[in-house]
């Protein structure tokens, strides 16, 4: 039997949200808020998609 690996689809969808708001405030202070934003985005999603492991229970 094969182990899954701890990765799912709403760790990436929660981290974009996430790394876009904190991107956009941090971004805005620097002095562009999209580029933040963008940014945060794609290294929240990838963060939180490797990083959150989904549900307790596992087959």
């Amino acid at each position: 039997m094969t182990k899954k690996p701890h990765r799912n689809g709403r760790g990436l969808f929660l981290g974009a949200m996430l790394g876009a708001v904190a991107g956009a405030l941090i971004g805005r202070a620097a002095g562009s808020a999209l580029f933040g934003a963008i940014l945060g985005a794609v290294i929240g999603a990838a963060v939180l998609y490797r990083v959150n492991p989904g549900p307790w229970k596992r087959d």
